[in-house]
């Protein structure tokens, strides 16, 4: 069954708030999250040639990397099970590896993935930091046999190829692009993509000073885009009250989900700096939804531990 089909174009839809009719701005969500329930928004672009050039590879075997809550696990997991693939997953934090049936009763993320068929191998972070080394990889074939490599994140050449497309030549009509930004593989793919007269915008959602130069490695144009590094809330999935409230409260007036790991923090972005009169009067901004909704079940779990408000789904 192949969930990669060819053309797929996704809704955008106007928010309405009064902030944004009290600076006269216009802002729609591309809703790249309504795609498919977990290979989804950015994981889905990203997969889509990976898994074909794996195909015409003729490989049986997917191995990717990831954390305890990574989307594109799960996206990876799914997508290889139902394109016929094994997939294996090494998960950086050797600790969940040592009960793996209670690591699977609180992870919603892991149990998913382990659910759709993959496999995992569980590394202390030292040796995860080394994912990208040839010795490591080696290591990795001699277990797992000859697979096919996905990147931590999907980033990769062929990730921006599929990222390009999540442009329409309706999308023409904005002055603006927004997107949150993780290894940067989106973000790239919607700076190759965009008109001349429009500005990108990336919101990381993690303190990662060489991000800039990650993304340049996948574009040439340096003219149309800038990274907005005040939102990350603290780092990679970290969040705080306010960004928990902020979500919940664009729920109940767009009926739109967010993440607290990327979309979350993006938007939140994007209104404040509407609010401080960022974007010029008459703009047209469109905010992309990276998907990840997944994730929101291992949050609330946190939250729940600690008597917090949890986030609307």
């Amino acid at each position: 069954m192949n969930i990669f089909k060819e053309g797929i174009t996704t809704q955008n839809q106007q928010i309405n708030l009064s902030i944004l009719e009290e600076k006269g701005v216009e802002l729609f969500v591309k809703r790249e999250d309504a795609i498919h329930p977990f290979v989804s928004g950015n994981k889905f672009r990203k997969l889509k040639y990976n898994l074909q050039e794996a195909q015409k590879l003729k490989k049986k075997i997917l191995l990717t990397f990831g954390g305890a809550f990574s989307n594109h696990i799960v996206a990876t997991a799914v997508a290889g099970k139902k394109s016929g693939f094994k997939t294996i997953g090494v998960i950086r934090g050797e600790e969940l590896g040592l009960n793996i049936k209670e690591t699977l009763k609180n992870n919603a993320t892991l149990r998913e993935a382990h659910e759709n068929g993959m496999h995992f191998q569980f590394v202390p972070r030292d040796v995860y930091r080394q994912k990208t080394s040839f010795g490591f990889i080696e290591k990795l074939k001699n277990r797992w046999g000859d697979f096919y490599l996905i990147p931590e994140g999907g980033t990769n050449c062929l990730a921006v190829d599929g990222c390009q497309e999540i442009l329409t030549e309706e999308d023409s009509q904005f002055n603006y692009i927004c997107s949150a930004v993780g290894t940067g593989g989106t973000i790239a793919g919607l700076v190759n993509s965009a008109k001349k007269n429009q500005k990108i915008l990336g919101f990381p959602a993690l303190k990662a000073y060489s991000l800039a130069d990650d993304i340049k490695k996948y574009t040439t144009r340096n003219d149309n885009w800038k990274l907005q590094k005040k939102y990350h809330f603290g780092g990679y999935g970290k969040y705080n009250e306010e960004l928990i409230s902020f979500i919940n409260q664009f729920k109940e007036e767009t009926s739109i989900p967010l993440d607290p790991v990327y979309t979350g923090k993006m938007l939140f972005g994007v209104l404040d700096l509407v609010g401080k009169d960022y974007f010029e009067k008459g703009s047209k901004i469109l905010v992309i939804h990276t998907g990840g909704l997944q994730g929101i079940d291992g949050v609330n779990a946190q939250l729940k531990t600690k008597n917090k408000e949890l986030i609307l789904v």
